[in-house]
């Protein structure tokens, strides 16, 4: 159960996912911010379980639908406002955008275009951590679709034949895009793949915000304790289009009865069940939240655009060919990484 001290944080964060989001949408419909935005609405209650459970160093690799991720670790509305109007002050400096926004202080690995490329990045900084002999975690969201690429299967095969401390968390949303899961699988649990991979694989329900952390916070306790990854699958919906304000062919009814199992409602109605909120205490809050993204449009826009000459920084390579003059016969220098991966492979033959 989520410890009553922290439900109202846990709340608040739902909320601010939530709102930021409805934001997003709004200014998307003005024009004012460009290019696609991936909406988290209706998912809310994935990434803020699993995000409660994790300290500040540990890791998460996101995806194309990040904001709610970035949020839930602890991300600031004016940074990630300022990075979706493409400004200097943005996370990376206007030049990532809604699908790239990245904060490594945070964590976080960065959302990702690619889809299912966060899987081996959260692997690889899971092995970064048992190289290391730290007790951090790294936690990989990844939707249903990208279950099905390659990388899912080498990702979590190196991972559980190495041990590593990966909690991978699967955001089933039941869509690859516009097309419906049922179409192009014929098992419906993505959660049993982890029976051959020789991991637990666990189904929680992505609109219950207690389950999720529940959940999660048994796989982050195993892999601190060096017992390996884990599989969470969580059964969710999201309840926009697949990207930004661009139309949306789902049925209907089934969007209706999705709905109806709305995470943030139904968290907030049981902070007020169990009387640790009133519904006045969560409309002030609401209220709060409403004008700090005032504050973050304004910060956003008030910012200025990246200069040209920023456009090659950042980067992890040149753009121009340069000629290698060492002598090769010398022996090769190795970096303080490399070495500890060396003597991290002798000792596991």
């Amino acid at each position: 159960m989520i410890p009553k001290d922290q439900a109202m944080k846990v709340y608040r964060t739902m909320l601010s996912i939530r709102r930021f989001e409805s934001r997003v949408e709004k200014l998307l419909m003005e024009n004012r911010i460009y290019g696609p935005a991936h909406l988290y609405i209706g998912e809310e209650a994935v990434a803020v379980g699993v995000c409660a459970n994790l300290r500040t160093d540990d890791f998460i690799s996101s995806t194309h639908r990040g904001h709610g991720h970035l949020i839930a670790k602890g991300g600031k509305f004016n940074r990630m406002m300022a990075e979706l109007f493409a400004r200097s002050t943005g996370y990376c400096k206007g030049k990532g955008g809604s699908m790239h926004i990245a904060d490594m202080t945070l964590g976080m690995l960065g959302a990702n275009g690619i889809v299912g490329a966060g899987l081996s990045l959260a692997t690889g900084a899971g092995f970064s951590a048992k190289v290391r002999k730290t007790d951090q975690v790294s936690v990989c969201f990844f939707g249903d679709g990208a279950s099905n690429q390659g990388i899912f299967l080498e990702s979590i095969n190196i991972a559980a034949t190495m041990n590593l401390p990966v909690i991978y968390v699967c955001e089933n949303n039941g869509y690859n895009v516009n097309t419906k899961w049922a179409t192009i699988a014929k098992h419906p649990d993505i959660a049993d793949r982890a029976l051959g991979l020789g991991l637990p694989g666990i189904i929680v329900d992505g609109q219950d915000v207690t389950a999720v952390y529940d959940t999660a916070n048994e796989a982050i306790k195993r892999a601190r304790q060096g017992e390996g990854p884990t599989l969470i699958e969580c059964k969710t919906y999201r309840f926009k289009g697949h990207c930004g304000v661009w139309g949306d062919p789902r049925d209907p009814e089934e969007v209706a009865m999705w709905l109806k199992r709305d995470p943030v409602s139904m968290f907030a109605n049981n902070l007020i069940t169990e009387r640790l909120a009133t519904a006045e205490q969560l409309q002030d809050m609401e209220l709060m939240l409403e004008k700090e993204l005032d504050e973050a449009v304004e910060f956003a826009e008030n910012s200025p655009s990246p200069n040209l000459e920023e456009a090659t920084t950042d980067v992890y390579a040149e753009t121009s060919m340069t000629i290698d003059t060492t002598d090769q016969t010398k022996p090769t220098e190795t970096t303080p990484g490399q070495d500890l991966v060396s003597k991290y492979w002798e000792g596991s033959r």
